[in-house]
Formats: structure tokens, C-alpha cells, sequence
């Protein structure tokens, strides 16, 4: 799932502490953020702390800090501070696509999904097709197969290069058995991106289907050059060379 780190710009709302400690509450946690940035986990969770410490009601804080303990592996602490962001900036597009993003990587599917819809809703939030991109997956993984199409096709008309909404809409017209489509979605994200083993993967048995047995060879001669140390799905081994 795709978080939305760049949370410190400006604290925004009414807090009950003067203006000079919220200045320095918002420094440590930009600090934090920049040493979350780094891998320096231990010294962003002093900045930060001390960023909560200076105004408890910074929501930036909180949103970093749940970036930082999922990092670390600790998921419950990581919950918690989501949900305070979302409670202290209801309306904040960037705290409520995180708490989406992080309740999906869970596993909790469909409870994630009406926080991508409170992030888009948020005219000033910055990367919506982040929001519909992470909704997309997770209705996809949620059995919510209309749905995550949906989503997927508002982050494309947002983000026309968006390499996981492409690949998603790929996988989904093949499971779809519109192959064709597939086809198509996978064409575009070659035509800017790099393909991954993935989507390699996917186009072999695109091709496959469609019965282009020189294209299918072609990637997969491709998936085996540009990746030696991947090993080849079983059902793409027993393909013809």
C-alpha cells in the first residue's frame, strides 16, 4: 500500500498551545519525517515524541508516527496513531488514505476501504490517485471486483503511467478472460515504465491465451534475462521455448 509520507506541511486547525511551541512541534516532526526518510528509525521516534510532547494535537505527528511503527513491526502502536490523526484532522486526505493503507495491509479489507473514500473527498489533498490506486487493490482483495475497477480507472484518468493501477487492470481483464484488454493495459505500462517480473509473468500467459506463441516466448525469454535469479512460475516452465 502506497502511505503519504509528506504529512508535515503546515499543522493547520486550533490548538490550545502558543504559536512558538506549535512552530517547534512542526520542526521536529518535518525532522522525523526526514529521518523516517533516511532508515534512521530510532532518532525519528525522538523527534517525533518530541514533536507530540510540544503539541499533542499535531496531527502530522501522529500520522508519522504510525508510518514508524508499522516499520518497525509494531502494528498495534502504529493503529493507534492513525486513528488519532483521523480524529484530530478528520477531513485530511493524506491521514485518512494511511489509516486505509495500513488497516488493508492487515488484512481488513473492507474496513479500509471508506477511508480512501474520506481521502479523495479532501479537495486540498495532493496525491488522490494514491487513494484510488489503494482502494482499487483492496476492493480487488476484498472479492470486490466492480469496485476495485472502479477505482483503478479513476486513478489511470488522474495518473494515466500509474504502474500498479496498469498492472491491476491488467490482471483483472485476464481474470476477466478479456485478454485483448489486457493486452492493452500491459502496452501501456511498457510504454513508460519498466516491465517487472510480474507483469512479465502476466504477459506470457496473456499472449498464451491469445495464441501469440512467438510474443509469449518473447517474454518469456525476456522474464528469464532481465531477472536470472527469479525463479519461473510452474505453469509457465512447461511452455514451449
Amino acid at each position: 500500500m502506497a502511505l503519504t509520507l509528506a504529512a508535515c506541511a503546515g499543522g493547520g486547525g486550533y490548538r490550545a498551545v502558543s504559536d512558538e511551541r506549535t512552530d517547534a512541534a512542526e520542526l521536529q516532526a518535518k525532522l522525523g519525517q526526514e529521518y523516517i526518510s533516511k532508515g534512521d528509525f530510532e532518532t525519528a521516534q525522538e523527534k517525533l515524541q518530541r514533536a507530540v510532547q510540544l503539541d499533542p494535537n499535531l496531527a502530522s505527528a501522529h500520522t508519522l508516527l504510525g508510518i514508524l511503527n508499522e516499520r518497525i513491526n509494531r502494528p498495534e502502536l502504529a493503529e493507534q496513531f492513525y486513528r488519532k490523526a483521523v480524529k484530530l484532522k478528520p477531513d485530511d486526505g493524506a491521514a485518512s488514505n494511511n489509516l486505509g493503507a495500513f488497516l488493508c495491509a492487515q488484512g481488513r479489507f473492507e474496513e479500509s476501504l471508506p477511508y480512501f473514500d474520506k481521502a479523495v473527498q479532501d479537495p486540498f489533498y495532493k496525491t488522490p490517485a494514491v487513494a484510488f490506486t489503494n482502494q482499487g487493490v483492496c476492493a480487488r482483495k476484498a472479492g470486490q471486483r466492480s469496485r476495485a475497477e472502479e477505482s483503478l480507472r479513476r486513478a489511470l484518468e488522474l495518473e494515466p503511467r500509474n504502474t500498479v493501477a496498469l498492472y491491476e487492470m491488467a490482471s483483472l481483464s485476464f481474470n476477466k478472460e478479456d485478454y485483448l484488454r489486457a493486452r492493452a493495459f500491459i502496452q501501456r505500462f511498457e510504454a513508460h515504465n519498466r516491465a517487472d517480473p510480474s507483469l512479465l509473468a502476466l504477459a506470457v500467459r496473456v499472449e498464451n491465451r491469445l495464441g501469440d506463441e512467438r510474443a509469449a516466448k518473447r517474454y518469456r525469454d525476456r522474464l528469464v534475462s532481465e531477472y536470472p535469479d527469479i525463479e519461473l512460475p510452474s505453469d509457465l516452465q512447461s511452455e514451449t521455448p
